[in-house]
């Protein structure tokens, strides 16, 4: 069956929320949880979320792998820049992660795959068009966010490329899927 890449589009914000829960082991969830009205479904919240433009976390920083009409994957990724008014970050779970980037990198904060579409090399491809991105704008590398458990990605990473430069300990919360560490991962161009 032919996968095709392209730009993701407005109409994929909802399932660009879902592969982003996927890949987020429940950092999403808990984010999203943060905004929600009483009672409001957080993929809801999620695809408000990707629907919008010229903010960071928008459809407009996705790539989307399609088989015959059907979102099947994607991946995020935006400019890391240091920031000198960047505020420090104050909530419980999330400030863990504060130290956590590498400026002049593209930060890839998903790629997933709906299940049977894993080990079929997409993941590749979708690391190919960052390293191509990454180039076209100026940055040193590529960066991401991997955790301990999730060892699978953590080889697939390491396999093209990514090391290990930084850990954190994962802040337990009923909505985070995964304990122990988290480790910033980077890959030079």
């Amino acid at each position: 069956m032919a996968v095709c890449f392209r730009p993701a589009r407005r109409s994929d914000a909802r399932e660009i929320a879902r592969l982003f829960q996927i890949s987020s082991e429940g950092c999403a969830d808990y984010i999203w949880s943060l905004t929600a009205q009483p009672g409001q479904p957080l993929l809801d919240v999620g695809e408000m979320r990707y629907a919008r433009e010229g903010v960071i976390f928008s459809y407009q920083n996705c790539r989307i792998a399609e088989a015959e009409g059907q979102v099947i994957g994607m991946m995020h990724s935006f400019e890391m820049r240091h920031d000198p008014e960047a505020q420090p970050e104050t909530d419980p779970v999330l400030a863990a992660y504060a130290g956590m980037e590498i400026p002049d990198t593209l930060y890839i904060s998903s790629l997933a795959l709906h299940e049977g579409w894993r080990n079929r090399g997409l993941g590749q491809q979708f690391l190919q068009y960052a390293h191509a991105r990454c180039d076209e704008l100026g940055l040193k590398g590529l960066s991401l966010i991997d955790y301990e458990a999730n060892s699978g990605a953590r080889r697939f990473y390491e396999r093209h490329g990514f090391h290990i430069v930084k850990t954190c300990e994962v802040t337990p919360h009923p909505l985070i899927r995964v304990t122990g560490e988290a480790y910033l991962m980077f890959c030079t161009l």
